[in-house]
């Protein structure tokens, strides 16, 4: 083989194992269609409540209005992820939701409780969900550190439970001073911007048209 066709050829290859790698890092699990009356229940603590808002402002409230679906929201401020394990059960089985908007795990953070439980409460919530056949969506919660990434555990779980995910909102909205009414919650603003996000999430991972 000539250098010519050589270099063509590694050309030609190293294109495509770019795209298959760029396929599979941006790739989100699918999820069922959701019917229009469907009920989702957004899980967690303040971030789900609407702390820094009016609770018309939360993100549930104004994801409803974007897909057209009941977004009931679920949020305690300042509980943890021990808590919202023994709260969860009673509320899928009550409401029956399609989807579970599951945002927890920022107390633990803040509290410095151990990350290794605060994950395993996680996986327990989402084994919960699906047991009952409901749909799960992660939010990550970024650390309260000047980096205001997320956790790696939010991606594990994600990757471990094959669930979508979406681990960049929250971060750029409290990277934004515009966007939050004090420096661990969002305002109306940015709560806008998170349903915008996850309401995107939806469409792209099938959910809703």
């Amino acid at each position: 083989m000539n250098v010519k066709k050589y270099k063509s050829l590694a050309t030609f290859l190293l294109t495509i194992i770019t795209a298959v790698c760029l396929t599979a890092c941006s790739s989100q699990p699918k999820l069922p269609s959701l019917a229009k009356d469907s009920v989702i229940v957004a899980f967690g603590d303040s971030l789900t409540f609407g702390t820094g808002a009016e609770l018309a402002e939360s993100y549930p409230a104004v994801l409803e209005k974007i897909i057209g679906r009941s977004v009931v929201n679920y949020g305690i401020p300042g509980e943890v992820t021990s808590e919202g394990l023994s709260r969860l059960p009673e509320i899928l089985d009550s409401q029956k939701p399609a989807l579970l908007l599951l945002c927890h795990g920022g107390n633990d953070q803040l509290r410095n409780l151990n990350q290794q439980q605060a994950a395993n409460n996680l996986r327990e919530m989402i084994r919960s969900a699906q047991k009952r056949k409901v749909s799960v969506l992660l939010i990550a919660v970024p650390a309260p550190a000047l980096s205001l990434s997320p956790p790696s555990m939010y991606r594990e779980i994600a990757e471990e439970f094959s669930v979508p995910i979406e681990e960049k909102s929250l971060s750029s909205i409290l990277a934004d001073s515009s966007l939050k009414s004090d420096y661990i919650h969002p305002n109306a603003a940015g709560y806008r911007r998170l349903a915008e996000s996850i309401a995107t999430l939806l469409r792209k991972s099938g959910a809703i048209d």
